[in-house]
């Protein structure tokens, strides 16, 4: 199995850090390919915009997705962009490393989704979901908190964690095809002391050596929805983020 491990942070000794060495030594142990990606070390580009192209359909006015579509259809992807592109298409696996920011990823890793997962190469409106163009792979979130899992249960002051991850889980990587395992989540590591850091390393070690029989998380298929892109009538909706009705809010 290719395994491609794109990693955000900006510290080369953080809990992160660690957590990549451990996915690649266990995975390369496994006999897998692995190849990292680290966004800060690579001084990746966070901002879209006219550079990523080597040439323009319109040089006068930049539609992003435009052009992308046109440098997928003639070469005309930057270099950094491109070789994103080739390591992603190449991936059996994917596993984004990152710490949780303000309920997201780092603003470089937001970068690479941005301009990596260009129109017209990762997906485009024919090409998403259950037919997207990236069906056969598959993609991981393994992430460290500021703080503990109870905060994140559906009760909890920062909200349910499968409603947090709802627009990576499903308005990326779900729309581009990728079975969507199940996230690893480091919790609070700057607040658990050796021995609890030392668990959740022993928990990722496990969660790695069994990764190839994990099951994806489930997504609606084109076949549930009408033509307003809404669930039928007659399909429950099974996904943490789609309900039927309005939501009442109590004090």
């Amino acid at each position: 199995m290719n395994v491609l491990i794109v990693y955000a942070h900006p510290e080369p000794q953080s809990f992160c850090a660690r957590m990549r060495s451990v996915a690649t030594e266990v995975l390369t142990d496994a006999g897998h390919t692995v190849v990292i990606s680290d966004l800060y070390a690579e001084n990746f580009s966070a901002t879209a915009g006219s550079d990523d192209f080597t040439n323009r359909l319109d040089p006068q006015c930049l539609n992003l997705g435009v052009e992308q579509e046109h440098a997928a259809n003639n070469n005309g992807f930057a270099h950094d962009i491109q070789t994103g592109i080739e390591r992603l298409f190449a991936a059996d696996l994917l596993i984004m490393q990152f710490p949780l920011w303000w309920y997201s990823v780092p603003a470089i890793m937001k970068g690479w989704i941005d301009r990596v997962f260009a129109y017209g190469a990762t997906y485009d409106f024919g090409r998403t979901w259950d037919r997207g163009v990236m069906q056969g792979k598959r993609v991981m979130l393994s992430f460290t908190t500021g703080a503990p899992e109870s905060t994140f249960a559906p009760d909890g002051r920062n909200g349910d964690l499968e409603r947090v991850l709802w627009p990576l889980h499903a308005g990326v990587f779900g729309v581009c095809g990728f079975q969507v395992l199940p996230p690893f989540v480091g919790w609070a590591p700057a607040w658990v002391g050796d021995e609890g850091r030392q668990a959740i390393i022993a928990q990722y070690t496990q969660r790695l050596r069994t990764i190839e029989s994990d099951k994806p998380l489930f997504f609606h298929p084109h076949a549930d929805y009408n033509e307003q892109s809404r669930l039928r009538p007659e399909i429950e909706p099974a996904t943490p983020c789609q309900h039927r009705g309005t939501r009442k809010h109590l004090r």
